[in-house]
């Protein structure tokens, strides 16, 4: 009987402490609760959009939400989230890097999308290798290596018929010399890829350095299909 009351008083003084089971990110004030992730995820947008106001709050939140089925899973390792918005024209910075355990953004830069995708605007995309377009969906960063375009990271789909060959098809984020300033002001538009979510050469290293290893990127298009059907945008 003591030790029975010993032991609920440990329970106790650790739930105190801020070591309960039920902790989900660690022990600061934004920390998720149970019955809080709606709370989490508002709290995490405000925060985010304060420094990136260029990003949409109803992709923030989906992304959001995304990350949060994600690490449920057990997919998530580094609480990292990266967000393509492809919706966007390829003029803007599109692509935001989020530190969700100190709510911070790290990047928010160009990206491009694949050539058969659309030319200032993406409008298509697919799964099957040779079709030159981008996926959308989530996927989970693989481990960097040195290739044809230089230090890449790959990225697997985790999503079966959206982006699930993105790792056969080679679908890595790199620096490409056609993902700069200068080129939107000469051409209108930055160069578009194979598929791949090419950066700058400036960022490409810093960034993939970030992100690698089992981290999530979340890419994100308005297509009807995949918000209705995709495991990890479901609520609740």
């Amino acid at each position: 009987m003591k030790r029975r009351y010993l032991l609920l008083l440990i329970i106790v003084l650790l739930g105190a402490a801020g070591w309960g089971p039920f902790t989900f990110f660690g022990s600061d004030s934004n920390n998720l609760q149970p019955g809080t992730t709606t709370d989490w995820v508002g709290q995490e947008a405000r925060s985010i959009n304060s420094q990136a106001g260029n990003i949409d709050q109803s992709v923030l939140k989906l992304s959001l939400n995304a990350y949060l089925n994600a690490r449920h899973r057990g997919l998530d390792n580094k609480q990292l989230l990266t967000i393509i918005d492809y919706s966007k024209p390829s003029t803007e910075r599109r692509l935001w890097v989020v530190d969700l355990k100190s709510s911070k953004v790290l990047f928010n830069t160009w990206v491009s999308h694949g050539k058969n995708s659309g030319n200032l605007l993406a409008t298509s995309f697919s799964n099957e290798p040779g079709s030159l377009k981008s996926s959308i969906g989530v996927f989970l960063t693989d481990q960097p290596y040195m290739g044809g375009k230089g230090y890449s990271l790959r990225l697997n789909g985790l999503e079966r018929g959206i982006n699930d060959n993105a790792y056969r098809r080679s679908i890595v984020v790199h620096g490409a010399w056609y993902v700069r300033p200068d080129v939107i002001q000469k051409y209108g538009q930055i160069g578009r890829s194979w598929g791949c979510p090419a950066v700058s050469p400036d960022t490409a290293e810093p960034l993939i350095n970030t992100i690698k290893n089992n981290t999530l990127v979340v890419v994100y298009y308005p297509d009807r299909k995949w918000l209705r059907t995709s495991p990890f945008l479901a609520t609740g």
